[in-house]
């Protein structure tokens, strides 16, 4: 399906005055909808890697119109930059993904000057309050920071009658999230300062797409420094395992062997020797056993099936009725069946029980409902009590409409072809030499595994001397883990530093 292109935008300075702008209102007359965006600017002071900083915060909506300059979404940016102003300071654009997601988890949990305080070992977050504390971790030391929350996430909207189609969609979001992006950049003065973009899980996919969008074209390109990708997803055909698709199989092992190493269920010196173990088995003897199918010969199937056993922490018997082919939503379920427990997908340190134990898949996963409430109580006493930010819309941290429209096809991309975004990557590295990525997995995330992350960004045509991989002790969002939150924040520093 053609998504349009977005035409004209309205004018909004998001470089707004010392105090808080009136707030945004929208009127409707018979021939149109008008808005006023909403802009609020609070100046603060904290410490970020053991400097003290001033910066300023602004939290601000963003028009999109159409071509007829009818208003069709307002995206709200959250920014923190650094005082007084520096333009030769680096600018990190930041999202999370989805397709749905609000830019809560990375403002709140990792890189925003404040975050919420929640167990830091896999345990459930509990109820209210939830402390909101100084995040010395945040980036403000070496980067101003934007946080971007795309249409139908965050506070973020279309307004009546605007076609979803125009913005839930790989190449129609990466689109308006441009748009934002220029627009942030011409009115802050920001042209010439470093850049740098990135994301978590579909907003790794997001970042891919931004690749195209903001240096694919001929003119009016906006040039950047670094990508960030944060529990990385860029090809889907690795991830999905139906029938026939054995990548999708080989891709996840190595996260079942570590889950397993975990649980005391498989047996190594570390969580990355049996990492290791598993990549070169999975990418080995378990690929070649897979790809004969019906062909394979009994012997190297019992061989195979041993090797599973150790790695997996599932027993032989159950292996040989799953033909070797185990699913994640399968392996959450048996691979703590014998104490009633089930293991998180966001996260599988976390275990959870289930209504009863005799399923074949888990209730919920355990590493989501163990977080969120405290996520969104942060956001939401952040931006309203904080900020100053005023709306009668409830903050989407995880939207349901966006996916439920969402074209997953890529423009010029021939019916029916598997989506893989990684060579939007390797484009943009190799037609600007200063362009380098930031890659950061935690070896407990069934979402986006980590050797599916490293398989899609080592196929031909990605620079592979200006991609580095960092690895972390916990799951998809690896900050929630005090030492790795302080581990990927000081990776991403050394990152941003080392241009």
């Amino acid at each position: 399906m053609t998504l349009r292109l977005l035409a004209a935008t309205a004018a909004l300075a998001l470089s707004a005055p010392l105090f808080a702008q009136d707030k945004g209102q929208a009127t409707e007359t018979k021939s149109a909808i008008t808005i006023d965006p909403q802009v609020r600017v609070r100046d603060l002071v904290g410490t970020f890697g053991g400097q003290r900083i001033s910066y300023r915060a602004t939290i601000g909506e963003t028009v999109l119109t159409s071509g007829d300059d009818k208003p069709e979404a307002v995206i709200v940016t959250t920014s923190y930059v650094k005082q007084p102003l520096d333009k030769s300071r680096p600018v990190f654009f930041i999202f999370n993904g989805g397709p749905g997601s609000g830019s809560v988890w990375l403002q709140m949990g990792a890189f925003g000057p404040k975050r919420v305080a929640i167990p830091s070992d896999a345990r459930d977050d509990g109820a209210p309050p939830y402390p909101l504390v100084d995040n010395p971790d945040s980036l403000l030391d070496v980067a101003d920071l934007v946080f971007i929350d795309p249409p139908g996430t965050g506070f973020s909207y279309l307004t009546p009658g605007t076609d979803p189609a125009s913005y839930y969609g790989i190449n129609a979001d990466a689109r308006a999230v441009g748009q934002v992006i220029r627009r942030w950049i011409n009115e802050n003065g920001r042209w010439n300062s470093p850049k740098y973009v990135g994301g978590e899980s579909y907003g790794t996919t997001r970042t891919a797409a931004l690749a195209n969008e903001l240096e694919g074209g001929t003119y009016n390109d906006v040039a950047l420094n670094g990508f960030v990708l944060i529990s990385t997803i860029l090809d889907f055909a690795a991830r999905e395992p139906t029938p026939g698709n054995e990548m999708a199989y080989v891709m996840t092992l190595p996260n079942m062997a570590t889950a397993a190493w975990f649980h005391g269920k498989a047996e190594a010196p570390s969580v990355e020797a049996i990492a290791q173990q598993a990549r070169e088995f999975a990418i080995g003897p378990y690929a070649a056993a897979l790809m004969k199918g019906q062909d394979l010969p009994a012997a190297e199937r019992a061989t195979v099936r041993a090797e599973l056993s150790r790695l997996t922490g599932l027993s032989e018997e159950y292996l040989d009725r799953a033909e070797l082919r185990v699913t994640d939503q399968r392996f959450y379920k048996e691979l703590l069946r014998d104490r009633g427990q089930t293991i998180g997908r966001l996260d599988s340190r976390y275990t959870g029980r289930d209504y009863d134990a005799a399923g074949e898949t888990p209730d919920n996963d355990p590493s989501f409902y163990g977080i969120d409430a405290g996520y969104t109580a942060a956001i939401n006493a952040w931006a309203r009590d904080t900020l100053g930010f005023e709306t009668k819309r409830e903050y989407q941290s995880i939207g349901r409409e966006p996916g439920r429209s969402w074209e997953w096809s890529l423009e010029g991309q021939f019916r029916g072809a598997y989506l893989n975004v990684a060579p939007y990557i390797g484009t943009a590295m190799r037609e600007n030499s200063g362009l380098r990525t930031f890659v950061g997995q935690g070896y407990y995330d069934f979402a986006t595994p980590f050797f599916g992350a490293e398989y899609s960004l080592n196929r031909i045509g990605i620079p592979q001397d200006r991609v580095e991989f960092h690895y972390y002790g916990a799951g998809h969002m690896m900050y929630i883990r005090d030492e790795d939150r302080a581990k990927l924040s000081s990776d991403i520093r050394t990152f941003i530093r080392s241009r």
